[in-house]
């Protein structure tokens, strides 16, 4: 079935009809039963609708008198923004009475399958530059995409190989949605030993857990509730899952760019904010690897004849702390190492920053700063090397995709919203270059980075059931000239 793209007011008119449930797959778990869709039900508004008309057309009389009471109750001023607002969902109730609790009921069931998927990719330890191990995850991931329909690739990286796959739309003539991940983690191999995988009071923790290993088990949830509906996603999905996301995804960031080319929106898998909320913009971020020169000697018989490379590496430091403590930039000196032994000089030591941006100036002026450092004693060399960086993205006035989203929630029951970030991601890029873009579709939880990570298993269900519904109505018209 091919169904063009909709306005603002008329996601889900391209569900209409029946669907007979099959069966799929969320990694080893099967599921299946049988749905039927409602017939679409007649307008509520009090205007006149025709016999036999079609789900568009009722949404269309019913947008209609919306749109009119709404500006009659509010007045010039505002009334587009609640027209807006209201016509989305009430098209979407008109047009798909019975598809909304289809989704939610199936994504209850299919919710206890997540919760073990998620669990189980836990379980495959897979941290950043552990290429070993990494690949190992890329295998399952792509067994448990491939059985939802999609088709796969295994893109190759110093550091592990990343995974490209993509789900045929309903409609191929249209733009294509980008979905990002990653499938590295920040914990070291090993971390099960002393932390392993917990279910307990509602929660489920473990290293990787809601950064981001819920985000693809949920994904591949959604993906497997549309194959039981008998459905395919609106128009073609492509996902790119890279390995080195943790890091600043230093090979990943060139292979999502590649993929920008011609979609219409992009989705990103990171965990909301804890209360749920959608990532409406992120900081920049940047590495910099900050390695300074010395010269070794004894450290009691020649220290004079010696330039320790620790003590120019502390004062670099208090400089740098006094450079990016200017307005919009944070600093976080995350790693130190340098020096062999105590009776030695150090000839040798570096640093690792991790540097934050509100905006791309305030980005463009400390990067700026940083590279014009020099040796603070005679015999020392320092040198400033940026490892990975990545845009500010900064906050889309009126946002269509995030007031879209918010109507699909509206109609599954549940209330979303959108927020900025302070951590950054591979949404920064489309984000930056003024894509249509939101982040944090992947499970609800808190504690990334730390020993307290979980995400929250009563939030698993309205996940699936939102992304399920993303992937496939229609998109509104997200930008001026974009098609659909």
């Amino acid at each position: 079935m091919t169904v063009p793209a909709a306005a603002d007011g008329e996601a889900l008119v391209a569900l209409g009809g029946s669907a007979k449930v099959g069966s799929s797959t969320v990694g080893s778990s099967t599921v299946g039963s049988a749905v039927e869709s409602p017939p679409v039900a007649t307008s509520t508004t009090g205007a006149a609708v025709r016999p036999g008309a079609t789900a568009a057309s009722v949404a269309a009389v019913k947008v209609d008198a919306t749109a009119k009471s709404s500006a009659l109750a509010v007045g010039s001023a505002g009334a587009a923004a609640a027209v807006a607002a209201g016509a989305a969902a009430t098209s979407i109730t008109a047009a798909l009475p019975g598809l909304p609790q289809a989704l939610s009921t199936r994504a209850r069931t299919l919710a206890g399958a997540v919760r073990r998927r998620c669990a189980d990719l836990a379980r495959i330890e897979s941290p950043s530059g552990d290429a070993p191990r990494l690949d190992a995850l890329a295998e399952e991931l792509e067994s448990g995409f491939r059985a939802t329909g999609a088709t796969a690739r295994r893109e190759p990286g110093p550091a592990g190989d990343h995974l490209v796959l993509e789900w045929e739309g309903r409609d191929e003539t249209l733009p294509h949605l980008l979905i990002v991940g990653h499938h590295d983690t920040v914990w070291p191999a090993g971390t099960l030993a002393d932390w392993p995988v917990t279910e307990q009071d509602g929660r489920l923790t473990g290293p990787g857990v809601v950064d981001m290993k819920g985000g693809l088990a949920v994904l591949e949830g959604a993906l497997a509730l549309l194959a039981d509906l008998g459905q395919r996603p609106h128009r073609t999905v492509r996902l790119v899952v890279v390995s080195d996301e943790e890091v600043g995804s230093p090979d990943g960031r060139g292979l999502v760019e590649r993929q920008l080319r011609g979609a219409a929106a992009v989705l990103g898998l990171e965990p909301p904010h804890p209360d749920g909320r959608l990532k409406t913009a992120r900081r920049g971020s940047t590495r910099v690897r900050l390695t300074v020169t010395g010269r070794e000697a004894h450290a009691g018989n020649d220290a004079h004849d010696g330039v320790s490379a620790v003590d120019e590496l502390v004062d670099q430091l208090v400089l740098v702390r006094d450079l990016a403590g200017q307005p919009g930039t944070e600093l976080n000196t995350g790693r130190i190492s340098g020096g062999s032994r105590a009776n030695v000089v150090a000839g040798r030591a570096e640093a690792e920053l991790g540097l934050r941006f509100s905006t791309t100036e305030a980005q463009r002026r400390t990067l700026d700063n940083l590279a014009r450092l020099t040796a603070l004693r005679p015999g020392a060399r320092v040198r400033t090397e940026v490892l990975s960086s990545r845009p500010a993205w900064p906050e889309r006035t009126g946002n269509p995709l995030l007031r879209h989203v918010r109507s699909l929630a509206a109609v599954l029951g549940q209330q979303l919203d959108g927020a900025p970030a302070g951590g950054a991601g591979d949404t920064n890029l489309p984000g930056s270059r003024g894509l249509p873009t939101l982040d944090g579709f992947g499970a609800v939880g808190a504690g990334a980075h730390a020993r307290h990570e979980y995400i929250k298993l009563d939030q698993l269900a309205p996940r699936i059931a939102l992304l399920a519904a993303l992937l496939a109505v229609p998109l509104p018209r997200l930008r001026d000239r974009a098609e659909g």
